[in-house]
Formats: structure tokens, C-alpha cells, sequence
């Protein structure tokens, strides 16, 4: 049968269906729409769509958007299916190279609406999917549609509605609805929402760090539904609020709601009847169109369920599974007769569907006045903007020990946080035993809180100083008094860039920022499954952390109780668990983070933006505010790793630095990412060099090229002068203790020599006097004064005649 006849048909039956009593039309014109690409796998799905379209009685054109490539096309048979509209295939996507073949959905509804004839003349536009048969009229402002209120069906899963997904990708999170499946809405709704339906789509499809299944509720994770999100977030954009209804589309094997006829069946999932089941995927490159008299395996029979299952209601919806699946066969024997099949053969099943029973199973259900059930709104109050007014007071936290190595990131960390305009104040957590605390020289580097050393656990003896992170921020928390409302928690190994903020990051109470740690893999294996109870919200973050303080009184201990957990947990050392390389624990802390999170629910929103690593590609446009060189990175034939300077005293050798980095000038001028990346790695080298010098210069090191400078030290004793000379090294230990005993030793050397200067004066003078007396007197005195006067003197020890 040809198209434009079966088209001109359902146009005559529109006319009846709308007309008024006095004859004349109603002003609404309808639309379908679905979507498929050049596969078997959519033509069977689409003679399934087609058969039951022209059964149900829905009014108005139906239109297939067909996505194919110019090679697709080229093998294709299915072009006679279905009313076509031919759409660009965006399955690899055209500028990401992306393969995502679900968005050809949202491209297929923008194609339609820009240039096709037929949109110019539709109200109303009912969108569905492939997989589904159509049980009766969908008529839109029978359902309750409205200009600006669309109908859809729940899709229940959708929970990114809920969380930080939908704040990071819409302005209107309150207006974010879990809908899908069956659209129905005011073409000029449409017009407005389609744009943003494919850009929202491309940008969720892009956040590869929010595809887990606790944002999204992909079981897979794989973003396999951003297409759906899309739909969800554009329509928020557009200030678009649903009315939702949860019964008139109905997955085959579910039971239906007492009382309610439902008008669509998704077979999107499988489903069974007894022993008998189908799922769409076992058939994903059947060749059943096109195989004369070909058919599914035939369910079994009304009468023989009616036997299997006692219970009304549960009987009811397997009579809806067979429905559906015999609905298809039906247009298979059809599809294959248009297809020049011969007859085929008498069967049991094929009378049964050629049967008065059948037919009047499958007899359009209509919608009752009254009946459709919209939902309540389900939308949780907006959250109020905790930032108009005056900003919350802002504490910055670092944890460090008592060692040379951690002295210089302390330098560089400290330089950064006073150039970078971050607000509030900073406390540096010094963890230290008592013995290395008699002898640590970099009490004045930042201002600092002193907490007990961990790095030996006082329990179980086991070395490990990465706890004494959440210990020092449990010991910070009770023995403080704190009047900020929000800290922020960094390394040690960082340099700011820019300020890092509550209100520009949106953080809130009970929703704590961070920045992707995407390596912790235990989030979603079974390592969060034996170290938390809530495994579905565990976030892969670490770095920077923005968290209300209330927040993380509540959650310090629990970090500091799951890291230890975590690090006696030495079965689950595994890499495959923990991604951890070497397999060693080390990063049991991260981990114990992850889990204390999980355990209070508090949800993260993970910012990809505020922290890098240098040596890695920046995102275009990106304004990073923190540096975090934890790894090695290199530009050319220099490089940096801090590890290769863990026992070099930086700090108390005069004018001490690393290696210079390059010139930003020596850089790939051709590759703009490797540009920039390049650009980024000499900028952190440069500012630990600039405040290294700037830390030798507030201490007074004496100008470079000195005599000072010399590799000579020299140490003075009072009443021993004593030269030692040393050749000087990155690894010598420097005799002066800080930069206060340096300059303190110069001064006094300068004041001994004036003192040594003066004495010689007066002893001369004296003298002087002394023997200009004698020439006067010397022919009174006898030899017996002579003799008094040469032992007294040589008693003295001054003089010595003998």
C-alpha cells in the first residue's frame, strides 16, 4: 500500500475525528513523531510503531526521522517503512567525534522544525520512541497539555533532577522535570525547547565526570541517557513545567493501575510470560522484516494465562505483554505481504491473530473524561541563595610535618595564598613529635596550629603520615575556637592562582564542593560496598574542598575513622579495587574521605575548574585557581617531580631555588593546547622560585655575590677564633639556624672588631703615660722598686721581661 494513500486516509479520518457538531473544524492539528537510524534493528521496531498507529485511531500525520549516513543509505531498504523525513546522523558526532547514537533524537526534532514543510502547519506535536505500540488516540489537550505546559510520562530514574547534576547544567533547577518517553506539546513550545534539547544534550554527554550511576541513575554510567537529560534540562531552560503522568504508558510485564486503560506500551525492557520472554536487544540485528513469514516466538494464549495466574491485577498485565507482542507479529504478516511474501502456511497462532478475540483485544482504548491522573508537584523547594549580602567569613587550612621538604611547599603555598586575594584567614596544621618539634627551625613560615604526629599510629605502630591530615583537622575543630562559616581545605603541595569561594562555587550546608579525584575507582566497586553503607554516594573527589563548618564537624571524624579503616584493610589493597598503582595503601586517606562523605550523605558538587595538575591540557577557557604539582611535569628538557627534593634544605640556605623553568617564549608555538599547557607548568615553577627568593630575602641573606655568599662558613667562638671550611651543596647543612642567628652573627662581628679597635687605643695610651712617668722619675727609684714593679706585671700576665 502506498504511503500518500494510507496518509490521505488517516487526513480524512482526522477531519471526521475534529470536526464539531455544526460540521466545521477545530482549530487543532496533530503531529507524530519518532525516531530511528538505517538498522534492522529500528525497521522491525518501526513496522511494530506503524501497524499499531494506524490500529489505535490517532489523528493527525505521523513522520519517521531517519538518521543515516551517505553510506547507510546506500544498503538500505527500509525507505518504504513509514512517512520518512531524512535527518543529518550525528551517531559520531561532528565536531567531538563522540559515537553517541541517541542524540540523533533531539538533531532529528531541530531538523524536522527547521526544514520540513509539515511543521508549518501543526498545533500540537506527540513525540515517542521506536519501541512502542500505540493503544489508542493521544490527543494533547485531552491529557491536559497546555501552551507552555506540555503532557509527558515519569521516568522516575531520571534523579539527576535532584542532585548536583541538574545544578551544574541549568539555571532552574526547581524546574527540572523526570519526564520521558511519551512528549506531548504546543508546536511553539517545541520551537523553543529544541534548541536547548540538543545543546543540553551535548553538554551532559560531554560532563564524563558526572556519568556515575549515583548522579544520574545509569545503571551502566556510561552517559548512555544524556539524551534524556537534555530533554530534562533544555525544558527547564525554556521555563517549561510538565504535567506528568505515571499510568498511561506502561512497561510490558508491570501491572496497570486499578481502573486505568493505558494508551502506550514501552517494551524498552524485557519481560516474560511463564517460561516464554522477549527482549528488544536479543534482536538487535534481526533480519525478521525482511524474511518472508518470519515471525517472533509466539506467546502463549489469553486462555492458557488466564490458567497461569490466578490474581486479577497480575493477570491483567500479562494480558498487556501478550498484547503487545502479537500487536507486532500482526504487522509483521502484514509488512511481509506488502513485501511480495507468498502466503503463508495455516498455523494455530496465525488464526488466533486473524481472530475475532484478538481484534477485540486490541480495539483502540479511550480515554475517559476525567480520567488522566496528573502527579503533584514533586519539585523540592529552590535552594536559597546563601550569598546575597554580606559573604560568609572564610578559614583556609593546610596540613603539613615538621621537615625541610614540607618547609618549602609552605613558602610556596603561603607566597601564592597572599598574591592570590583569597579571603579569610589560614592556619597551617603542623603535625610533629616532640623530639622532631626541639628541633624545627620554621615555626614563623605561616600561622600555624600544632597537633600531635600520627604518621606512626600510637595503636598499631603502622607508618603512614597521610592521616595526619583528617587527625590534624579533628584536633584543629576542638581545640579552636572558629567563628568562620566556611573552610576550605587544600595541600600543601598547591599554588593559588585566585581566590576559591563558597558563593562562586555554590557551595551550601550539606553540599560540599570539590574537584574530581576520577582514579578513586573503590567509589564503585566493592570497596565502598564493605567500607560504607551508602555505596551510591560516594563521590571520586579530593584536592580542594569547600565544606560549611557544620558540615565538617559532623564529618571530620568519620574521615579520620574510615581512613584508618581503609589502611587496615589490607586485603582490598588491590590496584583492581582501589586504583592505587603501587598497592600499598597510600591513598587509604583519599579513600577514607570519600567513605566518611558517603556515610553522611553529604553529595559533592565536583568542580573539574578550580584545580590543575601542571604538565596536564587545560580546558579551553578554563580559569583554574589552584596549581596542584603533586606529579612530576616538564616542559622541553626540563622538569620538575617534588619528590626529587624531599632532603633539600631550601629554606635556611641563602638564596637556594630549583632549576629555572624555561622562557614562556620556548614553547610549542603551533599546538594551542600544548601552548598553554606548557604556559601553566612554567608559571608554577616561576612562583615557587619567586617565593623562595622572597623568603631568603625576609631573612636577611646577604646580597648574591657577596663575600657572605661564599661556600665558606665560618663559626667564632668568644676567646677562640676557629675556621672551618666546607664545600657548600644543595645537601650541606647550613651552621646558622635561621635568618634572625645570621644577621645576629654578622652584627657581633662587626661590634668585636670596634671593641678590639678601641682596646688597642687605650692599652696605647696607657702605656704612653705609664713610661712618660718613668723617664721622670727614674733617678729616685732604687733596684729594689724595679724589682717589685717586674713581679707585679708578671703576675698580671700582661708582660713578661724575662
Amino acid at each position: 500500500m502506498r504511503w500518500d494513500l494510507i496518509t490521505a486516509i488517516v487526513a480524512a479520518l482526522v477531519v471526521s475525528v475534529l470536526a464539531d457538531e455544526s460540521g466545521q473544524m477545530a482549530p487543532y492539528r496533530i503531529h507524530t513523531l519518532f525516531s530511528v537510524e538505517c538498522q534492522n534493528y529500528f525497521d522491525w521496531q518501526t513496522v511494530g510503531l506503524m501497524h499499531s498507529f494506524l490500529k489505535s485511531g490517532q489523528p493527525g500525520p505521523i513522520t519517521r526521522l531517519l538518521s543515516c549516513t551517505d553510506d547507510q543509505k546506500k544498503t538500505y531498504r527500509g525507505m518504504n517503512l513509514a512517512p520518512t523525513f531524512e535527518v543529518p546522523s550525528w551517531s559520531r558526532h561532528p565536531k567531538t567525534g563522540d559515537w553517541y547514537p541517541a542524540i540523533n533524537k533531539p538533531v532529528g526534532v531541530l531538523y524536522w522544525l527547521q526544514h520540513s514543510e509539515e511543521a508549518k502547519h501543526v498545533d500540537w506535536v506527540v513525540i515517542l520512541d521506536a519501541d512502542m505500540i500505540i493503544r489508542g488516540p493521544i490527543i494533547p489537550w485531552e491529557l491536559g497539555a497546555e501552551r507552555g505546559r506540555p503532557f509527558a510520562a515519569h521516568y522516575g530514574y531520571l534523579v539527576g533532577c535532584n542532585n548536583l547534576l541538574v545544578r551544574l547544567h541549568t539555571k532552574h533547577p526547581e524546574l527540572c522535570d523526570k519526564v520521558g518517553g511519551l512528549l506531548a506539546m504546543h508546536i511553539d513550545d517545541l520551537r523553543v525547547l529544541a534548541p536547548l534539547w540538543l545543546s543540553k544534550t551535548e553538554d551532559v554527554r560531554q560532563d564524563t565526570a558526572h556519568w556515575t550511576t549515583n548522579l544520574t541513575g545509569d545503571i551502566y554510567g556510561k552517559g548512555w541517557i544524556s539524551e534524556m537529560y537534555g530533554y530534562s534540562f533544555g525544558a527547564a531552560e525554556a521555563g517549561l513545567k510538565h504535567k506528568i503522568n505515571d499510568d498511561l504508558m506502561i512497561y510490558p510485564g508491570y501491572v496497570p493501575r486499578e481502573g486505568v486503560e493505558p494508551v502506550l506500551m514501552h517494551y524498552g525492557l524485557p519481560f516474560s510470560i511463564g517460561n516464554w520472554s522477549f527482549t528488544k536487544l536479543d534482536h538487535h540485528e534481526d533480519n525478521i522484516v525482511y524474511d518472508c513469514n518470519r515471525l517472533f516466538p509466539e506467546p502463549p494464549y489469553p486462555r492458557e494465562v488466564k490458567i497461569m495466574e490466578p490474581d486479577p491485577s497480575k493477570r491483567r498485565g500479562l494480558i498487556l505483554s501478550l498484547e503487545c507482542m502479537n500487536t507486532l507479529n500482526e504487522g509483521l504478516i502484514l509488512r511481509h505481504a506488502e513485501n511480495g511474501c507468498p502466503k503463508p502456511k495455516w498455523t494455530k497462532y496465525l488464526s488466533f491473530l486473524k481472530s475475532k478475540t484478538f481484534m477485540e483485544l486490541t480495539r483502540p482504548k479511550l480515554l475517559a473524561p476525567g480520567s488522566v491522573h496528573i502527579l503533584p508537584d514533586q519539585h523540592e523547594p529552590p535552594p536559597i541563595d546563601e550569598f546575597k549580602g554580606t559573604y560568609p567569613k572564610i578559614h583556609t587550612l593546610f596540613s603539613t610535618e615538621c621537615t625541610t621538604y614540607f618547609d618549602w611547599q609552605t613558602v610556596g603555598f603561603m607566597h601564592s595564598f597572599r598574591q592570590s586575594g583569597q579571603p579569610g584567614n589560614i592556619t597551617r596544621l603542623l603535625s610533629c613529635t616532640d623530639e622532631a618539634l626541639k628541633n624545627y627551625k620554621g615555626h614563623d613560615l605561616a600561622p600555624t596550629h600544632y597537633v600531635p604526629s600520627m604518621s606512626r599510629h600510637p595503636l598499631t605502630g603502622d607508618w603512614y603520615p597521610a592521616i595526619n591530615k583528617p587527625a590534624a583537622v579533628v584536633h584543629w575543630l576542638h581545640h579552636t575556637n572558629i567563628d568562620a562559616e566556611y573552610v576550605v581545605i587544600l595541600d600543601a603541595d598547591m599554588i593559588l592562582r585566585g581566590p576559591i569561594t563558597p558563593w562562586e562555587f555554590k557551595a551550601a550546608r550539606g553540599r560540599p564542593v570539590s574537584t574530581p579525584y576520577d582514579y578513586l575507582i573503590g567509589c564503585d566497586n566493592d570497596l565502598a560496598r564493605l567500607h560504607t553503607r551508602n555505596p551510591e554516594a560516594c563521590d571520586k573527589v579530593g584536592g580542594v574542598i569547600i565544606m560549611h563548618i557544620e558540615d565538617l564537624r559532623k564529618f571530620a571524624m568519620y574521615w579520620l575513622l574510615k581512613t584508618q579503616e581503609v589502611r587496615a584493610d589490607k586485603e582490598h589493597y588491590g590496584k583492581e579495587l582501589t586504583g592505587d598503582i603501587y598497592e600499598s595503601g597510600w591513598i587509604s586517606e583519599m579513600y577514607g574521605y570519600s567513605f566518611g562523605a558517603a556515610e553522611l550523605n553529604l553529595r559533592h558538587s565536583i568542580n573539574k575548574e578550580i584545580m590543575i595538575y601542571p604538565g596536564y591540557v587545560p580546558e579551553p577557557g578554563a580559569d583554574y585557581r589552584v596549581f596542584h604539582y603533586g606529579l612530576e611535569f616538564k616542559v622541553g628538557n626540563w622538569s620538575f617531580d617534588k619528590a626529587n627534593w624531599r632532603n633539600t634544605d631550601l629554606i635556611n640556605k641563602c638564596w637556594a631555588k630549583f632549576p629555572d623553568p624555561p622562557s614562556p617564549s620556548a614553547v610549542h608555538q603551533t599546538d594551542n593546547d600544548l601552548r598553554q599547557r606548557d604556559l601553566l607548568s612554567i608559571e608554577c615553577g616561576q612562583k615557587l622560585n619567586e617565593a623562595l627568593f622572597l623568603h631568603h630575602k625576609r631573612r636577611n641573606c646577604p646580597e648574591p655575590g657577596s663575600e657572605s655568599t661564599e661556600k665558606i662558613s665560618v663559626s667564632r667562638k668568644v676567646g677562640n677564633i676557629e675556621t672551618k671550611q666546607t664545600q657548600g651543596s644543595d645537601e650541606t647543612k647550613e651552621s646558622s639556624g635561621s635568618s634572625e642567628s645570621e644577621g645576629r652573627f654578622s652584627t657581633l662581628k662587626l661590634w668585636v672588631i670596634a671593641l678590639w679597635l678601641i682596646s688597642g687605643v687605650g692599652f696605647l695610651v696607657v702605656m704612653l703615660l705609664v713610661f712618660s712617668t718613668r723617664r721622670g722619675r727614674g733617678t729616685t727609684r732604687g733596684k729594689g722598686y724595679r724589682n717589685k714593679r717586674r713581679t707585679s706585671y708578671s703576675n698580671t700576665g700582661f708582660l713578661d721581661t724575662k
